[in-house]
């Protein structure tokens, strides 16, 4: 009996997914490094269809049809490279070598180039919806070549979500494509996470609102514009009780939060392509600052607040609502402001609008208003920046004088808002019209001689700081 796929890897997600792939019909082969992962699966799972049981990676690829397609899901960086070295001997031109994990859309360009040498494919898939995603249907983005979609495709769209009919699976694009947008995917979910945390702390700090009835006011949010995976598991999590303490799980809880990297690469991709995703780079900051304890403790004893005391209204929390939607607002046009840039910078043929409906079902961003946003990307003529569509500008603009009075509270108050303060900030560079660059320029052109255009005429120039400071045009040395 001669497998449809190959599953390496046979941790949570691997093992996950293999379970999907046999309950939509496929036969599946199993691989693991420690063959008793393969045969605790098959123990608790074989029943739910057609298993394959490997030792090795030859005999997983000798259990393959043709063109044979291998997932490895494995730890990213190294132990990827390791299995496709011990892989490649084994296949033929024409394989599918696919990396469903978190890796670096860097190494994901490598490997494709390395692999396409051996007339192989290589496909780096992001996956998104966490371990009941990979069983039950996560959102699916492959990138690689349109060949091996052709024969690839067909299998991830089965098993992936589905809203409205339609599978949360599509075709990215060449090379990383497909690992480059499930990085900006959790890019945007840091970013999610920590503007709700700030909602969260500023009804708490700010409002003395406790957990239970915080679970209560963010279930009424997810009826609503904000309706979310993400709002939904925060009313869970705050009505949770410890069982050891009584106390709100969320206080027994450790204020430091981890991050496996991707985060952080959606920063630095950013820095690369000059693009501002400053509400994701402060999220990632601030688990950054969270995971410093040594030097809190100290601040706490050594550092002074005089925070002001403010008079919060009985609109205050309906305030943090609108600027949490407003601010979960700036972390996607920021988000998909990088994919347009990615787009131009690595020959990509991304389209937001496909991109947007793949988040809307299956992933940890889902969200209700991703329905609004793939209906903005899809219109004759897309907007420049998802602020500009005319639904969401109207959106922001009501919300506007509530997110400024949340951001002028919370400074009052001495409770740090990153992501709301730094989205406000983003929001108003958007609609000024001068910023403070110009005296930045002038700042450059004094100490570096690094030139500056003119409001009034053509041209680039620079003045003579070190001599009469007259103006001079300056010669284009490119």
């Amino acid at each position: 009996m001669l497998a449809q796929i190959g599953v390496t890897g046979l941790a949570v997600m691997g093992a996950n997914l293999a379970r999907n792939f046999a309950r939509n019909g496929y036969t599946v082969a199993l691989h693991n490094r420690s063959v008793a992962k393969t045969d605790a699966l098959l123990a608790a799972h074989g029943d739910e269809g057609a298993f394959v049981r490997t030792e090795t990676l030859a005999e997983l690829v000798a259990a393959l049809e043709t063109p044979r397609r291998v997932l490895i899901m494995v730890k990213a960086g190294a132990p990827v490279d390791s299995v496709i070295d011990q892989l490649v001997p084994l296949l033929e031109a024409g394989d599918i070598v696919i990396d469903a994990g978190n890796s670096n859309f860097t190494d994901t360009r490598r490997r494709e180039a390395a692999l396409a040498e051996h007339d192989l494919h290589f496909v780096g898939v992001g996956v998104s919806g966490g371990e009941e995603g990979a069983l039950l249907g996560p959102s699916i983005m492959p990138g690689g070549s349109k060949e091996s979609y052709d024969a690839l495709g067909p299998m991830l769209e089965k098993i992936s979500a589905k809203v409205d009919g339609q599978p949360c699976c599509a075709w990215i694009g060449t090379d990383g494509a497909g690992h480059f947008v499930k990085m900006v995917h959790n890019g945007i979910e840091y970013a999610d996470m920590q503007v709700i945390g700030e909602a969260y702390d500023l009804m708490r700090s700010g409002a003395g609102i406790e957990p239970a009835a915080q679970a209560g006011i963010f279930t009424e949010w997810n009826r609503g514009e904000l309706a979310s995976f993400l709002i939904e598991i925060t009313a869970e999590v705050l009505g949770h009780v410890d069982a050891k303490t009584g106390k709100p799980l969320v206080d027994v809880i450790v204020d430091s939060a981890g991050q496996k990297g991707t985060g952080r690469w959606t920063v630095q991709s950013a820095l690369d392509l000059g693009s501002p995703t400053s509400a994701i780079a402060e999220s990632v900051f601030a688990r950054g600052l969270s995971s410093q304890r040594g030097q809190r403790a100290i601040g706490q004893e050594v550092l002074a607040g005089h925070e002001v005391p403010v008079e919060l209204g009985a609109d205050f929390v309906e305030d943090v609502r609108q600027a949490l939607f407003a601010s979960k607002l700036v972390s996607y046009a920021q988000g998909i402001d990088m994919l347009t840039a990615a787009a131009k910078e690595y020959d990509w043929a991304l389209k937001m609008d496909e991109i947007a409906a793949l988040w809307r079902g299956g992933c940890i961003i889902r969200a209700e208003l991703l329905k609004d946003i793939t209906k903005a990307y899809a219109a004759d003529e897309a907007p420049a920046n998802l602020l500009f569509a005319p639904a969401f500008s109207k959106a922001i603009g009501e919300a506007l004088p509530a997110w400024r009075r949340v951001v002028s509270t919370a400074v009052q108050l001495g409770i740090p808002v990153p992501v709301f303060s730094s989205s406000l900030a983003y929001y108003d560079g958007l609609r000024r019209k001068r910023l403070p660059a110009a005296l930045t320029q002038g700042l450059r052109d004094l100490f570096g001689a690094h030139t500056y255009n003119r409001v009034d005429m053509e041209g680039t120039f620079h003045t003579q700081w070190s001599g009469d400071k007259t103006e001079v045009e300056a010669v284009d040395t490119h």
